[in-house]
């Protein structure tokens, strides 16, 4: 890959030649809610994920990763495909941050009640003969090995209960022997941090709060992290350095035309995305 090109550009060429492959595993589909059919560009990126896991011969552990899709193209229905692949591939601990608490309260009610009109999930998650439940836990010790177990956080929660010790929270001892996907839900508000100057107290928060997750991540090689997000600032040279190895997937909507994404080679118009299904 040349020095300034995308991972995500590398890809679109991959794509195009078909040496990604344009069609997914059938329990993806099967396992989300069938009022939500994953658009082709849905399709594309979970395609290209796992192409980078199975195929990649330049794929690093442990393993980051960044979606940069438009608000209301439907992230949030990408994270529960995303999330049934590595469940397929051995995962079962996962570990949900954002920077709001109001989103956190939205997603959880997405991925968990079965009776939310924007639950993500079929209402029975099959793999072969197997049912799957989604679980919310509060530590990776109440796991259950043949579940989904998500613990849902914000950034400043997560941060404080692995440093300040709280009766039955989440602990980097959590982490030792497991393998963890992380998944980061509007990565950009993190990413903010990443910029030239930096005020006393947002470098120090950048540190710790970074310092955090990056622990986390580098604990097992075989761990991932995911970030979804909307809005990536690439024209800031050290984001730009930072993520451009990283960003796997990248559609963003002009806005003169809020209905077609722009990947380069693919532009399907997504103007019937029901928008209201997903909260972010």
């Amino acid at each position: 890959m040349p020095e300034d090109q995308r991972l995500s550009q590398e890809y679109d060429v991959l794509y195009k030649h078909g040496v990604i492959k344009k069609e997914i595993p059938k329990y993806i589909e099967d396992n989300l809610n069938s009022h939500f059919k994953l658009r082709p560009y849905q399709i594309e990126a979970i395609a290209r994920f796992i192409y980078h896991m199975e195929e990649d011969p330049n794929r690093k552990k442990p393993t980051q990763l960044l979606f940069n899709m438009a608000t209301g193209s439907g992230k949030t229905l990408l994270m529960a495909a995303d999330i049934l692949y590595l469940y397929n591939k051995g995962y079962r601990n996962f570990l949900f941050f954002v920077n709001s608490t109001n989103i956190i309260e939205k997603t959880r009610d997405n991925f968990l009640n079965p009776l939310s009109p924007k639950y993500l999930f079929n209402q029975r998650i099959k793999f072969e003969d197997k049912n799957v439940s989604i679980r919310e836990v509060s530590n990776f010790d109440e796991a259950n090995e043949e579940d989904i177990n998500i613990i849902f956080t914000t950034i400043q929660g997560l941060h404080s209960q692995l440093n300040l010790f709280r009766e039955n929270s989440i602990s980097f001892e959590d982490f030792k022997d497991k393998k963890i996907v992380l998944i980061s839900d509007e990565a950009h508000h993190i990413n903010a941090w990443t910029r030239s100057r930096l005020s006393r107290t947002e470098e120090e928060m950048k540190k710790t709060w970074e310092y955090t997750v990056m622990k986390i991540l580098n604990s097992n090689p075989e761990n991932i992290m995911l970030e979804y997000t909307a809005t990536i600032d690439l024209e800031n040279p050290s984001i730009y350095s930072k993520y451009k190895d990283k960003i796997i997937f990248d559609s963003t909507l002009t806005p003169k035309n809020q209905n077609l994404p722009i990947f380069g080679h693919f532009s399907p118009v997504i103007s019937d995305v029901p928008t209201t299904f997903f909260p972010i």
